[in-house]
């Protein structure tokens, strides 16, 4: 155990954060093994346990980006990542959060654009697969729907589902580093749909003009509203084609119509 010296108080949760966070700095004074001596060596151990233990959290949900860069290119990425962003959380499960952001305007990469949205991706599909449960929707409900009240009907989407934009070939250039015998990625925009219809996260490419249409959803707009965003997007939008992908996805939860509230 460490601990700050009782008499002198000098370790502040800040200075101990600090230092644990970078090998650079030296140990906090006053701080103590628990028999009381000078913590020195016990310090460094525990703290290249923690850098160690943040390190395999970010290759454990992030191996698309951790292929893309290198073993030895991740291991110094997240040494520099760690050091701005120590952990908020006692769960390593959502240590990452800010990596994408990281990626993003960390110079050293800023050859490789697209990394940023490869890492949301990956992190979109972490907390999809810690989402909360919900149950989905029988399909045949929307069948049992008469015509006049379908353009009016609303849904509740399942925690599970996102909805990612991007300028890259994000979900290509995912599955070709994670996804054995995928193709080689073309150099066009791609958006993902990521549902949970049973235990693991599910990325599925999508047309803009279905992104459109399921984020319109997810704010609340009504079947009709949100299938006229998709068309105003993609004018070759195929609602049925998305609705399909929300069922077999298992991503509606809820279904109203009228002035009710989903």
């Amino acid at each position: 155990m460490l601990c700050p010296d009782a008499m002198t108080g000098k370790v502040t949760q800040t200075d101990f954060r600090a230092a644990l966070m970078d090998a650079t700095r030296p140990v906090p004074p006053g701080l103590t093994d628990g028999a009381g001596h000078p913590a020195g060596r016990r310090f460094a151990v525990y703290r290249n346990n923690v850098a160690v233990s943040l390190t395999d959290a970010l290759q454990e949900g992030f191996p698309a980006i951790r292929k893309l860069i290198g073993d030895e290119n991740f291991h110094n990425v997240a040494g520099v990542f760690l050091r701005r962003h120590p952990p908020d959380s006692p769960l390593l499960m959502f240590y990452g959060q800010q990596f994408a952001t990281f990626l993003a305007g960390f110079p050293p990469l800023a050859h490789l654009p697209y990394l940023a949205d490869v890492a949301r991706l990956e992190q979109a599909m972490r907390e999809v697969y810690h989402a909360a449960d919900a149950t989905a929707i029988d399909p045949g409900a929307l069948g049992a729907l008469p015509p006049e009240s379908l353009a009016e009907a609303r849904f509740t989407l399942a925690p599970s589902v996102r909805v990612l934009r991007s300028d890259w070939p994000v979900h290509a250039i995912w599955a070709y580093n994670c996804v054995p015998n995928s193709p080689k990625p073309e150099p066009r925009a791609q958006d993902v749909l990521i549902t949970r219809p049973e235990f693991d996260p599910v990325p599925v490419p999508i047309a803009p003009g279905d992104t459109a249409f399921i984020s319109a959803l997810m704010e609340g707009s009504t079947l009709g509203v949100a299938a006229e965003a998709g068309a105003a997007s993609r004018p070759d939008f195929d609602l049925s084609h998305a609705l399909g992908l929300l069922l077999s996805g298992g991503a509606l939860t809820s279904l109203k119509t009228g002035d009710q509230d989903p």
